[in-house]
């Protein structure tokens, strides 16, 4: 009877088990998951112009502060605040009076000077005969010769305080040392100045030519040196290179530069060194202080590999890095190196060639090695696409 039992139960046993293994071989297999679809541009060699940007501040060529030389009373102004004044032109009148009588009593005492050497001379005449025939002592000879020549002192004395009388009347009147555009005067007629004063007058400044200013790294002095040198750039005279200008507003102004290469100091707390471009004003559109940007066209690069911006990633390091399909039909991870940025494209040195298929849509997701659905676009719709930086999974792709 237990036997019985317990081969019943193993046959049942043995039952399921071949029902499940049926069961088993009726399901489906589960299918793969398609490949994921991307858009590539194929990478074609481009002629590309060269420039840099270097943006800076508009500076006078010369400038001219203002101040009295002597003190007194200013009685008029003869000027219109941002006028255009030349050198040489009166811009106040300080009250002449007091250094006109302080001349005439310089000439005065000039005249009373030469009376008294005309008188000292008449007196070593005679006495000079006397002296001879020791009619006189030798002491008194002597004296009178003494006092001649103590009267011509006198009287050279009195010619250079007329002279220095002369100059402060001409000091009066406060004329301007260079041509150029006048600012707002701080004074008005009736008020009191003093002879070198800390505050001046007014500020004359020289327009046309302006500078313009730009900070950059000693790095970039060096190669645009060399290039000056070599002749990649154009020469606008001897160590100058010539260069545009984009106006703060943004539009391009109408005359070309000079950049000089002057600059012999480096800042030894950030290593940069000041450039000085200078540039025609005629219209004195340019003014002090204006934000600028000079453009210098380096050269140009005839199979030059532009990449879309949007498909250019950065890895943990900060390096530049790019995906392309492969000729199997696979994601490659390519490390760039790049030049600058020319537009909304990356200039790359290194890491992509012509002919090879940047991906440009569908970054997310994908990673080195994955198979891939892949069709050509067009840079426009390339352009819709958001950056790769932008995209978290394709920036950690590339950074594995």
């Amino acid at each position: 009877m237990p036997d019985s039992i317990f081969g019943r139960a193993l046959r049942g046993s043995a039952f399921l088990a071949a029902a499940l293994m049926l069961a088993g071989c009726g399901k489906k297999p589960v299918p793969a998951p398609p490949a994921p679809s991307v858009g590539y541009v194929v990478l074609q060699p481009q002629r590309v112009t060269i420039t840099t940007d270097l943006p800076g501040r508009t500076a006078a060529f010369r400038v001219a502060e203002i101040r009295p030389q002597v003190s007194g009373v200013i009685l008029k102004r003869m000027f219109v605040e941002g006028s255009t004044v030349r050198a040489g032109s009166q811009l106040y009148q300080i009250d002449p009076a007091p250094f006109q009588a302080s001349l005439d009593s310089a000439r005065a005492a000039q005249a009373k000077a030469e009376a008294s050497v005309v008188s000292a001379r008449l007196l070593v005449q005679r006495y000079k005969p006397l002296a001879d025939a020791r009619a006189v002592s030798r002491q008194d000879y002597d004296n009178a010769v003494s006092t001649e020549a103590q009267d011509e002192a006198d009287v050279a004395t009195a010619k250079a305080d007329v002279e220095t009388a002369r100059i402060s009347l001409v000091y009066t009147r406060v004329i301007s040392p260079i041509s150029g555009r006048t600012g707002r005067s701080s004074v008005t007629e009736g008020a009191l100045v003093t002879a070198s004063q800390t505050t001046a007058l007014l500020t004359v400044q020289q327009l046309d030519p302006i500078y313009v200013d730009v900070t950059q790294p000693s790095t970039l002095l060096l190669r645009l040196r060399r290039e000056l040198a070599s002749g990649s750039l154009r020469k606008a005279g001897a160590d100058q290179a010539q260069v545009t200008l984009t106006e703060e507003d943004g539009h391009a102004y109408p005359q070309s530069g000079r950049l000089k290469f002057s600059e012999v100091t480096v800042d030894t707390g950030t290593g940069s060194v000041t450039l000085r471009a200078e540039f025609p004003n005629k219209d004195n559109t340019l003014l002090p202080g204006m934000f600028v940007h000079e453009r210098i066209q380096e050269g140009v690069d005839d199979k030059a590999i532009l990449a879309p911006q949007q498909a250019v990633t950065h890895d943990q390091k900060g390096e530049p890095t790019a995906m392309i399909v492969g000729a199997d039909g696979k994601v490659v991870l390519r490390l760039l190196k790049t030049d600058r940025a020319i537009g909304d494209q990356w200039l790359v040195t290194a890491g992509l060639a012509a002919g090879d298929k940047l991906i440009v849509q569908g970054l997310q997701g994908i990673k080195q090695g994955v198979k891939v659905d892949a069709k050509a676009v067009s840079l426009d719709d390339a352009k819709k696409e958001p950056a790769a930086d932008s995209a978290k999974p394709a920036s950690d792709a590339a950074s594995k």
